[in-house]
């Protein structure tokens, strides 16, 4: 009789032992497969998330000189009705400019009449009166730095506003927020041949210019030729040793100091001496005597100030489109 109740105990504990293991098992079955499906969610999301982003900066970097350039123009650009103002403005002065040009070239004397004048008294002045009025025996230096001083003033300037010009569009370019590519390296590899040979030819080159702008009123040369050639020594100096060591000596702020004082310089002592001469007033400035080099007055002193013009011009404008700045 006991061993029958025990063992319907024991099957019955088994069965219900049975339902309790199913019901667990079944449970946590449940818990797995619901962590799986999350796992995989998770996964195919991050996986999607890294595809997006893989394509956007794919995206971004294809259309970044696009974007710069676009920001660039809406940043500076005007209502539709200034633009119409604008170029009407613009038409209408070049009209103007036209129309004055052609009623100039209508009052020309025609060409090949007899009663035209053999020779232009301007250049009979210059020949027979250069010499002892400016001073110079170069007659070419006293007609464009005593004759024709304020025109070769106009000259230099063109030079230093076509140089900030490029720094302006170079600055204007590189200003935004959106990613620029990357620009060519200004550094160059070494080249020893070509740094031997310009550590041998630099000083004479320099010396050749300086003896060009200083003699320019005795003999052919000037502030012209004489910086030009100043201007080829540093630009073989950059070339020779790169950015890093020409900047040691020569920047933006070299450029801007030396320009705007050679620019103020000539147009402070030629505004002198034209108001001395036109209204007949005693000036400390002579000529000397010609054929020294301390002579025709305050030209020597304008070549200077044209030759350190056009070096810095010549300079800038390499190294801002070999750098994108000086």
């Amino acid at each position: 009789m006991r061993r029958t109740e025990r063992n319907e105990r024991f099957h019955r504990w088994l069965s219900e032992g049975d339902t309790r293991l199913d019901t667990m098992l079944a449970e946590e079955y449940d818990d797995l497969t619901t962590l799986k499906h999350v796992y995989e969610s998770d996964a195919a999301a991050a996986e999607e998330t890294s595809r997006a982003e893989a394509e956007e900066k794919a995206r971004e970097a294809a259309s970044a000189p696009l974007y710069t350039a676009a920001q660039a123009h809406a940043e500076y650009d005007v209502p539709q009705r200034s633009r119409a103002l604008y170029l009407l403005t613009a038409l209408l002065l070049c009209a103007g400019m036209i129309a004055v040009l052609v009623f100039i070239s209508s009052q020309l004397p025609s060409f090949g009449k007899s009663e035209n004048p053999a020779n232009n008294e301007v250049v009979e002045r210059y020949v027979e009166k250069g010499m002892e009025e400016t001073g110079p025996v170069n007659i070419v230096a006293g007609m464009i730095l005593d004759y024709r001083a304020f025109d070769t003033l106009g000259e230099s300037n063109v030079l230093f506003t076509a140089v900030c010009a490029v720094l302006l569009l170079l600055k204007l370019a590189s200003s935004g927020n959106a990613p620029r590519p990357a620009a060519a390296p200004a550094e160059t590899e070494e080249d020893l041949i070509l740094q031997r040979i310009t550590r041998a030819l630099l000083p004479f080159i320099l010396i050749f210019g300086c003896y060009v702008i200083l003699n320019g009123h005795l003999s052919p040369g000037g502030g012209f030729s004489g910086g030009a050639v100043m201007g080829a020594g540093l630009i073989l100096y950059y070339n020779a040793f790169g950015a890093a060591a020409a900047e040691r000596f020569f920047t933006i702020r070299t450029f801007r100091v030396v320009s705007v004082s050679a620019l103020s310089f000539y147009a402070v002592s030629k505004a002198y001496s034209f108001f001395t001469g036109a209204n007949h007033l005693p000036s400390f400035i002579t000529a000397g005597v010609p054929g020294r080099i301390f002579s025709a007055g305050l030209i020597p002193y304008l070549n200077i100030a044209v030759g350190l013009v056009v070096m810095c011009t010549m300079y800038g404008l390499f190294t801002l489109f070999r750098k994108g700045d000086i």
